[in-house]
């Protein structure tokens, strides 16, 4: 009889085992279509993770999983994070990818001309961001990243930054403030000589100027012309946005005259030279513009459509080509 039992018993294991196996190497369908999401949140154990998986639908039997995670010794090495299946995979390599931090990076796109106000409401609305820069004032982030006593705007590159889930934001305003300050170094290192600036922080202003400017990214060399020569010359830049920015909320969709008639630190109407700060986010082809402009007479620029301009030598031409594309005549 006891034979008998221990044999039972060993034939019990030894099917237990073989399941075991074949559960461990056999994939799995998820309840949804490919490709399908999951998560696995910050500081889970296996058992949790092995419930919110078999919530999401991607693991089947998550009792026998944790078994399976305790067997291999992966019960504490469990990493955080936004996964992605692709097609059916075996617990076996669900665990490997829980383990090894097999994640869909975050991505977060920044497009060149935004403020820094609108680069914050992206960051601070990101959900796969720690959002550890929540509550700070300007100072304070500033102070967070290092760079205390200058002023936010046009600090922080425009780009597509990818990243772990989870990942600090203060960690990605310190990638984009570094670099920026690698692209305006650059800028600033290969400059033409003679052009009208003291510091590269006037070539960032100015490369705020031309992003805002133009649509046409060919353009950007003729503008950054325009804007150089009416600097050597001493004539205001006249140029609307830096007037709306200069307007803040108060801007509501409509410049007017009136507007342009306030003065502000940044209305280019009133006041000469280059604004206080930069407006916008320049990208790489407005800094390279404010640094190698085209050789140009070019004093005067008019919108003809399709985000492309009309450039003049003198006053007269430029009426004519208002008179032209602005006002149908």
């Amino acid at each position: 009889m006891l034979k008998r039992i221990l044999l039972l018993c060993l034939l019990v294991a030894l099917a237990a085992i073989a399941w075991l196996l074949w559960y461990a190497t056999t994939p799995m369908q998820a309840r949804a279509d490919y490709p399908v999401a999951f998560s696995v949140e910050r500081g889970s154990s296996l058992k949790i993770a092995a419930r919110d998986m078999a919530e999401a639908g991607v693991l089947q039997h998550p009792g026998v999983f944790i078994l399976l995670g305790r067997i291999k010794g992966a019960a504490g090495t469990i990493k955080a994070g936004s996964y992605a299946l692709n097609a059916p995979t075996t617990p076996l390599g669900l665990l490997r990818k829980i383990t090894v931090g097999d994640t869909v990076l975050g991505k977060l796109t920044i497009p060149e001309g935004w403020s820094f106000a609108e680069m914050r409401r992206a960051l601070d609305a990101h959900p796969g961001l720690h959002h550890d820069t929540a509550g700070m004032d300007t100072r304070q982030l500033l102070k967070a990243i290092g760079v205390d006593g200058v002023h936010l705007e046009g600090r922080f590159f425009p780009d597509t930054y990818f990243f772990d889930p989870g990942s600090s934001e203060l960690a990605l305003y310190k990638r984009a403030h570094s670099a920026m300050r690698e692209q305006l170094d650059a800028a600033w290192a290969a400059r033409a000589p003679g052009l009208p600036y003291r510091t590269p922080d006037e070539v960032l202003t100015m490369a705020s100027i031309i992003e805002k400017e133009t649509g046409a990214p060919e353009e950007r060399p003729q503008i950054a012309a325009v804007f150089i020569n009416r600097l050597r010359i001493g004539m205001r830049l006249q140029t609307d946005p830096t007037v709306i920015y200069g307007l803040g909320e108060r801007f509501d969709g409509n410049l007017r005259r009136d507007d342009l008639l306030a003065d502000t630190p940044y209305n280019t109407y009133t006041r000469a030279g280059l604004p206080p700060t930069p407006i916008a986010l320049p990208g790489s082809a407005a800094l390279r513009a404010a640094v190698n402009p085209v050789r140009s007479r070019a004093l005067y620029f008019v919108a003809k459509g399709q985000g492309r301009h009309e450039f003049s030598d003198n006053l007269d031409a430029h009426n004519r080509a208002v008179n032209r594309y602005q006002r149908g005549r």
